[in-house]
């Protein structure tokens, strides 16, 4: 780092913050953040320009300082309890043009789908009411549209609404949902995520704008095990692609891919990466799988996916409690719903309904500034799945007891029971078709 000391406040003879620490970040190989906001600030005929430059000098005092000097408060725009993180200087005598810096957030399009036009008109927006700094996007799926006056806030969002945009979640709510680009233009896509974000953000936006929950809680779809938007780890509730029949194996793609890189690379790279040994390649450079021990994990398709590709019996598993570390550590999302078919319009309709219980679960039962997965984490599986009628599940079960002062045959007698329970739920079903 610089040794160079600057005054509080310290400007240049044009006007410009003395900004010698944020100067080291733009040293490197790697794009910087900080090149992006000079560049804002030198925009001459912008008129955001002066607050860039005064945003640039509290950020070197709060490096100088090793604080951050920004305060909270409460901004929002009519009819609306949440969208907006509002951002006060308290530093604000000394950087005045960025005294107020609030970001509103935005809900995207399901599965990040924009043209140029409309992507033009959010920035014209945003350079003539904010900053000129946007976030594309956030890690709950918003557009962050950062650096806006309390008097601005409300003047941008209506022209963000003109064209079709809403506020998304901020606060304790139900948060904006993101999804994949999954079924527009992946052939891994396992059901419509876009139809399915869509769904449960349509019935229940209101939770969104009107904050009203013990904390947040956050919805993401992934079309495959690939899970491209983080939902299993970042989502309260994850709604995964899958299947559960046999992937589908065209042995002539097996063998040009043997012929173009070779038996020992494919053995290296496909079957040996297997994390459950399913894949094994024959003699005659066929390739076999044991479906009943892949557990979907996407490997063995990204490599081969001229040969191999997802089955056709596709659906969804729901995962709940993802989440980063709060009262409790890192927990990845629980698996409550193995597999769910999304083809119909009433499969859909099923999936909106159990968000909705959901939801009025964590609603009534979770503390203050907790999660669901530290609710689940604080009342047990147990009770969480009694609470919402679900019946257990050995594929719910991550590993069988191992302990030698526990008694295994009780798994093995619930999972008969629970196979026998199927099975008799299945005969009803054909008997009701017929």
């Amino acid at each position: 780092m610089s040794d160079n000391k600057v005054t509080f406040g310290e400007v240049d003879e044009n006007g410009k913050h003395v900004t010698p620490m944020l100067d080291e970040l733009e040293k490197g190989p790697w794009p910087s953040f900080v090149t992006g906001l000079k560049r804002l600030r030198d925009s001459k005929d912008k008129q955001y320009a002066p607050m860039m430059n005064d945003l640039l000098g509290q950020l070197e005092h709060s490096y100088e300082k090793k604080k951050g000097f920004w305060k909270g408060g409460v901004v929002s725009v009519y009819g609306y309890g949440g969208g907006i993180i509002p951002r006060f200087s308290e530093v604000a005598d000394k950087f005045p043009e960025s005294k107020e810096f609030h970001t509103l957030r935005v809900m995207p399009p399901a599965g990040n789908h924009y043209d140029t036009k409309i992507m033009r008109k959010l920035c014209d927006i945003w350079e003539e009411y904010g900053s000129g700094l946007i976030a594309f996007h956030g890690q709950t799926g918003n557009i962050m549209f950062q650096g806006a006056t309390t008097e601005n806030t409300q003047l941008a969002f209506d022209e963000f609404n003109k064209v079709g945009f809403d506020l998304g979640g901020a606060g304790a709510c139900m948060r904006t949902a993101m999804s994949c680009v999954g079924a527009a233009r992946c052939e891994m896509s396992n059901y419509d995520e876009q139809k399915a974000l869509r769904g449960i953000i349509n019935e229940y936006v209101d939770d969104m704008h009107r904050p009203s929950f013990p904390y947040k809680i956050k919805f993401k779809f992934s079309g495959c095990g690939n899970d491209c938007v983080n939902a299993i780890h970042r989502a309260d509730f994850a709604v995964i692609g899958t299947w559960r029949d046999d992937i589908k194996i065209k042995q002539e793609e097996v063998k040009e891919y043997i012929k173009e890189h070779g038996r020992k690379y494919t053995i290296d790279h496909v079957v040996s990466m297997c994390p459950t040994r399913a894949v094994s390649l024959n003699d005659d450079d066929t390739l076999e799988i044991d479906n009943k021990s892949c557990v979907r994990c996407m490997h063995c398709i990204n490599v081969m996916n001229k040969a191999l590709s997802p089955g056709d019996d596709k659906g969804a598993s729901i995962m709940i409690g993802g989440k980063r570390s709060l009262k409790v550590g890192d927990l990845m999302g629980t698996m409550v719903i193995p597999f769910m078919k999304l083809d119909t319009d009433e499969d859909h309709e099923k999936l909106v309904e159990f968000a909705g219980e959901i939801m009025e679960f964590f609603a009534d039962n979770a503390l203050e500034h907790e999660r669901i997965g530290e609710t689940i984490d604080r009342i047990g599986l147990p009770a969480f799945l009694e609470a919402m009628d679900i019946d257990p599940d050995p594929n719910m079960v991550n590993h069988p007891r191992t302990s030698s002062y526990v008694r295994t045959d009780d798994f093995t007698e619930e999972a008969e029971k629970y196979f026998e329970r199927k099975k008799a739920k299945a005969a009803e079903q054909t008997v009701a078709a017929e």
